[in-house]
């Protein structure tokens, strides 16, 4: 159906294990589709004194260290504004990220999707927000609030291997009290095992390592992805890998906000898949 009058941000929230790509991705399509801007989970958790503990560690990958209240607030804001909200003070960005793993091929490609498109058009009196977290499907009764106000729901994977390599490999989190630094273990006995809690439903049989997303669950929650996870080459997010993926995201965002803003239903499934 056609973008209410009072909605002024069309939100796309993109989610997935830490270290899948997301904010990377994030940041390529803000700067590839018209009228965009970028909200992240992370600059909504509490104070670390508050955070719960798991296998002796402050607990930074789970539902309770998110201001969930805050984040809804904040959505709300922008989808009757279209601004970023005023009383967000944004950490995030502080963060530092490789290079871009996207080819020039694939950028293109994207490219050539929304000029294609009539979103530029479409878009005269709504922006896109896009939602960046680790944690936004998660079936707990506090994230219902949240999945509500979300137009296009995206999810990325990545096998345990190359998260797991990936978080490691990073420099650390820019925080409200400081700087967090992953303490030995803390991604093998906190990160990983959170993420298969809050996610395996979206798994065959709940099996998150072998990677067989259940379509009819996906199909249920509204939540688009790409292939069938690591198995078939998918969202491990490197080289060519990532353009795809890319490309994917690009065209099921057009698709679903052409149908949204159009009201037509979009241009036809870009499944992808």
């Amino acid at each position: 159906m056609p973008l209410p009058p009072a909605q002024k941000s069309l939100l796309v929230s993109l989610s997935g294990p830490s270290s899948s790509g997301k904010t990377t991705l994030a940041r390529l399509l803000r700067d590839l589709l018209p009228n965009t801007f970028i909200l992240h989970e992370d600059d909504f958790y509490k104070p670390e004194s508050l955070l719960p503990f798991r296998s002796g560690h402050r607990d930074w990958d789970c539902p309770e260290a998110i201001d969930l209240p805050a984040l809804t607030n904040a959505l709300t804001y922008i989808k009757s504004t279209g601004k970023f909200p005023p009383f967000i003070n944004s950490k995030e960005d502080q963060n530092t990220l490789g290079a871009c793993p996207a080819s020039p091929s694939h950028i293109n490609l994207a490219k050539a999707i929304i000029a294609s498109s009539s979103l530029h058009s479409l878009l005269k009196h709504a922006k896109i927000c896009i939602l960046d977290g680790f944690l936004l499907y998660s079936q707990a009764e506090e994230f219902k609030p949240i999945l509500e106000l979300i137009d296009v729901k995206l999810f990325l994977l990545a096998s345990e291997e190359k998260a797991v390599a990936r978080r490691k490999a990073r420099d650390g989190y820019v925080t409200l009290e400081g700087f967090w630094k992953d303490p030995e273990g803390y991604v093998e006995e906190v990160v990983w095992p959170n993420y298969v809690e809050q996610h395996g439903y979206l798994f065959v049989d709940g099996d998150v390592k072998r990677g067989r997303l259940d379509r009819k669950v996906l199909e249920r929650e509204g939540i688009l992805a790409m292939g069938d996870g690591h198995e078939d080459g998918h969202g491990d997010g490197d080289g060519e890998g990532f353009g795809e993926v890319l490309v994917w995201a690009v065209g099921e965002v057009v698709n679903r906000l052409e149908g949204v803003l159009g009201g037509e239903g979009g241009r036809g499934e870009n499944e992808g898949e």
